[in-house]
């Protein structure tokens, strides 16, 4: 199975400097690894040119279109049987990457996988963006296990099998060409977060298998691009979450949705305001602003995409952790 290590980059060169050699060292004997480039204007290129020649494949996009469209002209120049989306801010060690590449070889229905995803800050505890494997609720609230909204587990080896997940991680994806071609990659107009999420919801609803593989670790820096602190986070959140209700919840219940998302994206607003936040009040007003102008091209996306009811665990993860006050995923369950 040719498999391809595909690093997007914009203007990263420190964490080029700081992770892509162990990227090589621990990778190179087993993947074709590159570094796609959303046309930085700094010496990310000259850098890889002149410490990886032979190891490094350079991608040269013409224009920073982000996470979906960065990948999407990258992946159009790569051959390989299985790509592996990699964030370039996260470190990896020797034996992280054979227990994926088993899953693939030996399961055909699995489509998408991720490895546990810990926080380099913290070594010792899962990390935000993927943690054990993800799942939504039933309005679209993302949550993991091992990470339910910003409370994150200390890993025990809770978390160590293999099981179906609703989506995989973007910091660490693996996907099949083929799947990943079927679904038409990415969706451009999610920009950056919560996009693969929608892949992977396409994908889950087309009959695929998404898994998380508790056997690799990877250890993700997180917030090098966009921090929690950063109202374009927010922004990006909070419409991206509707852009892939509309797209992939069955039925008319989308329309449901988006009323209920409404209210409780105001009852979040009012919370970013007593929290002297008034930044992230604007930035979910202009993420719904957003979301009504793309509303048409979404529903004609929908149109030709296929839905299932079965897409959620749980009803609602708001209602369990902040009425219920259950704050991991253990005891949700």
């Amino acid at each position: 199975m040719k498999t391809a290590i595909v690093i997007l980059n914009w203007n990263g060169r420190e964490l080029l400097e700081r992770f892509l050699e162990g990227v090589v060292m621990h990778s190179a004997h087993l993947a074709t690894i590159y570094v796609a480039d959303n046309a930085s204007t700094d010496t990310s290129v000259a850098y890889c040119q002149e410490h990886f020649p032979k190891d490094v494949k350079i991608i040269q996009n013409k224009e920073n279109g982000g996470y979906a469209k960065g990948y999407n002209d990258a992946l159009r120049h790569v051959e390989a049987d299985l790509y592996v989306l990699l964030n370039s801010d996260v470190h990896v060690e020797k034996g992280w990457l054979e227990p994926m590449l088993s899953v693939f070889e030996t399961t055909p229905s699995i489509a998408v996988a991720q490895p546990k995803i810990k926080d380099l800050k913290r070594p010792t505890h899962f990390e935000y963006a993927g943690a054990g494997g993800g799942y939504i609720d039933a309005l679209g609230y993302p949550y993991c296990r091992g990470r339910v909204f910003n409370n994150c587990e200390e890993d025990t080896g809770q978390y160590n099998d293999t099981v179906d997940v609703q989506w995989a991680s973007g910091a660490c994806l693996f996907i099949r060409a083929t799947q990943y071609w079927d679904v038409n990659g990415l969706d451009e107009d999610f920009f950056a977060h919560q996009e693969e999420i929608d892949l992977c919801w396409r994908i889950k609803n087309k009959g695929h298998r998404i898994v998380a593989v508790g056997t690799s670790e990877v250890f993700h820096l997180g917030g090098a691009t966009l921090s929690s602190a950063n109202p374009k986070k927010t922004f990006y959140n909070f419409r991206n979450t509707l852009f892939a209700l509309v797209k992939n919840s069955a039925g008319m219940t989308y329309i449901v949705l988006i009323l209920i998302r409404l209210l409780l994206d105001g009852i979040a607003g009012i919370k970013f305001l007593l929290e002297g936040k008034p930044k992230h009040v604007w930035a979910i007003i202009k993420a719904h602003i957003s979301f009504y102008r793309y509303f048409p091209s979404l529903l004609k996306k929908r149109k030709v995409l296929e839905q299932h009811h079965d897409y959620y665990q749980i009803g609602s993860i708001v209602f369990q952790y902040f009425i219920k006050k259950k704050k991991t995923y253990s005891d949700i369950l």
